[in-house]
This record gives C-alpha cells, sequence and structure tokens, in this order.
C-alpha cells in the first residue's frame, strides 16, 4: 500500500487500509549511524529509512543489517582441522 503521511505515495509495508500500523503511526528520524546509508530518503519529517520504519532499533544491537555503508569484514586466517584426522595424525607420530 502506499504511505500517505510522511512519504506519499511510495510503497510501504506498514501501511494498511486502517493507517499506519507502526507504533506512533509514522516512521522514525534516522540516527547518526545511518549518515552515508543508501536508503536515507528526505520526508514531511526529515531524513527517514526507506527500509525500516525504526532505525534507533536496527542499530541497538551493533550493526545495521540493512546498512549499505558499512561493510562486516570475515576474517577466515584459522584454518579448520578435522579432530579425527588430527588425533590419527598424532597418534601416528607424525
Amino acid at each position: 500500500m502506499k504511505c500517505e503521511t510522511i512519504l506519499p505515495g511510495t510503497e510501504c509495508t506498514f501501511w494498511t487500509k486502517n493507517g499506519c500500523i507502526f507504533e506512533g503511526n509514522s516512521c522514525q528520524p534516522v540516527v547518526e549511524a545511518c549518515e552515508g546509508c543508501d536508503r536515507i530518503v528526505e520526508s514531511s519529517i526529515g531524513p527517514v529509512c526507506s527500509a525500516y520504519p525504526a532505525p534507533e532499533r536496527k542499530w541497538a544491537q551493533g550493526l545495521c543489517n540493512l546498512a549499505s555503508h558499512k561493510k562486516v569484514e570475515i576474517q577466515s586466517n584459522a584454518q579448520k582441522v578435522n579432530p579425527l584426522k588430527a588425533s590419527k595424525k598424532a597418534s601416528k607420530g607424525k
């Protein structure tokens, strides 16, 4: 359905026939951690996230999973060792 409050004409998953079903009946402004994200759009209340109505909650647990400006670095330096093969190797004296 199309939002009619802060982003008129924009598709919104929280908009129903009865209006906005999100808490407070409106999206929340972005937080400082969101600065630089591609999902920020301007609205009548200022910059808001186009993907999630409460950006503060997304950042509460750490990194927002929708953030386009921050990436998680995966370190795979440690080589995985099969414990069964390691014990056999150790028992043979190698």
